[in-house]
């Protein structure tokens, strides 16, 4: 049987959870970017804050990886967790950077579906983050996930097909399309986080 030895020092889990928190910060504030009535140029300033905040917090994971001798788990499975953290931010930040590049004022209204599935992923990933210290309760979580993908997927397959119906203008459906196809990647990348999680979770047990 292998003995495995995990180092006393907590701080990967929490800086994985604080990665993950950013993500829950930066799910709402793309709520706030395709709600009605308020200051687009504002909430995308907010927004590149909070995906600068994600992106220190990435680095410093990296930074805490090379200059550490035991790591709590694999060195390749730290790298892969934090890139995927961090790659959902940046899928959010283009979406909002795209709404207020293209001067989007209204989306279709199943692109709402899409940003409660994302809201609700963020919420889920955050609050599993710290069980990684135990490596315990995590199924629950990346099935959940998985379930929200598929959901997703259903809804952006919904929205191309209302975009190309007729009623919007040919230039409107390019914006729109790139916007969409940004929530898209974003509910992906989360679908990423969660296999890397079972991954880790199936090599450590």
């Amino acid at each position: 049987m292998r003995l495995k030895i995990r180092p006393l020092d907590s701080s990967f889990y929490e800086m994985f959870t604080q990665s993950a928190q950013h993500l829950v910060t930066g799910a709402a504030l793309l709520a706030e970017m395709l709600g009605d009535g308020n200051d687009k140029a504002e909430v995308a300033r907010h927004m590149r804050e909070a995906e600068h905040a994600a992106d220190e917090t990435t680095h410093e994971l990296v930074r805490k990886v090379n200059s550490t001798f035991v790591t709590p788990f694999d060195r390749e499975d730290i790298y892969a967790l934090a890139s995927a953290l961090d790659d959902v931010m940046d899928m959010m930040d283009e979406a909002v950077d795209l709404v207020l590049l293209y001067e989007v004022h209204t989306l279709p209204n199943e692109t709402s579906e899409q940003v409660e599935v994302l809201q609700r992923c963020a919420e889920l990933t955050a609050a599993a983050m710290p069980r990684l210290q135990t490596m315990r309760s995590l199924e629950d979580y990346w099935i959940e996930i998985n379930r929200l993908e598929n959901a997703g997927d259903r809804s952006y397959r919904r929205i191309l097909a209302s975009l190309f119906t007729g009623d919007y203008e040919a230039l409107e459906v390019i914006k729109l399309k790139d916007v969409v196809e940004s929530l898209e990647g974003a509910i992906d990348a989360f679908e990423r986080v969660a296999n890397i999680m079972e991954q880790i979770a199936v090599k450590e047990s």
